[in-house]
C-alpha cells in the first residue's frame, strides 16, 4: 500500500509540476515561442530528443534517489540493501542507455544533415 501510494504521488508531481511551469509561458502560435515552428528539421528532432531523454533522465535520477533511500531506511536489512543496490544498479544502467541514446541521435542527424547539405 505504501509503496503504490509513493508511486502515485511521484507520477502524479511528476505530471504537475510540468504543467504548472508550463502555465507561465505564453506559447505562441504553432509553438514558434519555443523555436520550434521556425526551426529546421535537425534541430527540431535534437529539440525533442533531448527534451525526451531529460524526462527519462529525470526519472532515472528519481529511481536513484529512491533506492537510496531503501537503502539507508533499510536499517540491516538484507532483504532491503539488496533491493536497493537492484533499484540503483538498474538505473545507472537506464541512465548510460539515455546517454548512449542521445549521442547516438546527435550523431546520425548531424551525419543525415552533412548528407543533405
Amino acid at each position: 500500500m505504501n509503496k503504490k501510494f509513493f508511486v502515485a504521488v511521484l507520477v502524479i508531481g511528476m505530471i504537475a509540476l510540468p504543467l504548472s511551469a508550463a502555465a507561465q509561458v505564453e506559447v505562441g502560435e504553432y509553438g514558434t515561442s519555443f523555436g520550434l515552428g521556425t526551426a529546421d528539421l535537425e534541430s527540431t528532432v535534437i529539440s525533442i530528443v533531448q527534451w525526451a531523454l531529460g524526462f527519462l533522465g529525470l526519472i532515472a535520477v528519481i529511481f536513484i534517489l529512491y533506492g537510496g533511500f531503501t537503502w539507508m531506511t533499510a536499517g540491516g536489512n538484507e532483504d532491503k540493501i539488496s533491493t536497493a543496490k537492484k533499484i540503483i544498479t538498474a538505473a545507472v544502467i537506464g541512465l548510460i542507455v539515455i546517454l548512449l541514446a542521445w549521442a547516438i541521435v546527435t550523431f546520425v542527424v548531424g551525419q543525415a544533415n552533412d548528407l543533405t547539405t
